[in-house]
């Protein structure tokens, strides 16, 4: 991706990346997801604007969210028909540290996920899940979303599609357009299925990397904004203690605590680690997505990073 396309004056991306805002922090909060395939158009709200039914994109979204789930629709790489009449790709994660899988499949028809046990989703049981939806089987690799919903934000189509592009040949049906990730100020952004990692101002050779480091069970810290599975907070301190320590593989870290102003960070050997994280006042104030006027929004930032006794 060229440098002038990620400079490109107005947008929200632009003024963020100019500012060096902190990534970490800023992903969203799920214990698992579920994204289906959905060609043609996407509106702002892809549950109830696109060609997927609204009652049932409506229906889906407020049942996962209720379980700590994030929903949401996908599309291969390439030109977008409003209609097309095949199959639909499914994928179910669960990305609770020890309960990480991705099950996938095809559905002939969205209704098929009313069928999901969304709550077997939520507690990472893969087998209950199976049963529910017959049609998902586990997928080997991982894969990579990256968000291209211009509808929802300028930068996400501008700067995500040329990101998916530049990829596709790379990794052949394991990156595909998403909708809303959230933190377009961050664009290119993308999620890690099943980790449940997410990333930004990626270009396509840090994407593919963050792709690699994936099948090997690792993260890329540089892009990082944080694993779903923990708070924004706990986002923030686990990504200090990767800085501070150089630690990459995914599930070597966890966040086991938190109070008033630590968080508690554990690594499987037995270290621990007290972060102190802070919120303040960003300072000037910058647009949350483009169009919008900036305002001095709220940045969490690591302070004081002390190693503690192992576990």
């Amino acid at each position: 991706m060229s440098a002038p396309l990620l400079d490109r004056p107005g947008l929200c991306s632009t003024f963020c990346r100019d500012l060096n805002e902190p990534m970490p922090g800023t992903a969203v909060v799920a214990a698992g997801w579920v994204v289906v395939e959905q060609p043609g158009p996407w509106g702002a709200k892809v549950a109830t604007q696109s060609h997927l039914d609204p009652e049932l994109g409506a229906r889906i979204d407020a049942e996962c969210k209720k379980v700590d789930l994030r929903f949401g629709t996908i599309r291969s790489p390439g030109k977008h028909a409003d209609a097309v009449p095949r199959s639909h790709q499914v994928y179910v994660a669960s990305s609770a540290p020890g309960r990480c899988w991705l099950l996938g499949g095809c559905v002939d028809d969205p209704v098929r996920l009313d069928a999901l046990d969304l709550d077997a989703v939520a507690r990472g049981d893969a087998d209950a899940v199976r049963a529910s939806l017959p049609e998902l089987s586990p997928v080997a690799q991982p894969v990579l979303l990256v968000c291209t919903n211009g509808k929802r934000d300028e930068c996400c189509a501008i700067l995500g599609r040329p990101l998916v592009a530049g990829l596709a040949d790379r990794a052949p049906g394991r990156v595909w357009e998403s909708s809303h990730l959230s933190g377009h100020r961050f664009s290119p952004t993308a999620a890690v299925l099943p980790a449940g990692t997410l990333h930004g101002r990626l270009t396509v050779e840090s994407a593919a990397a963050v792709l690699d480091a994936a099948d090997r069970g690792e993260t890329v810290v540089e892009t990082l904004r944080g694993r779903s599975a923990w708070t924004k907070r706990g986002q923030v301190a686990e990504i200090a203690v990767r800085t501070l320590t150089g630690e990459v593989v995914l599930d070597a870290l966890g966040v086991v605590a938190e109070e008033l102003d630590t968080v508690t960070v554990a690594h499987t050997d037995g270290r621990t680690w007290q972060v102190q994280v802070t919120s303040e006042p960003a300072d000037p104030p910058r647009p949350e997505s483009c169009g919008k006027e900036p305002f001095a929004m709220s940045i969490l930032r690591a302070g004081t990073v002390v190693p503690g006794g192992t576990r």
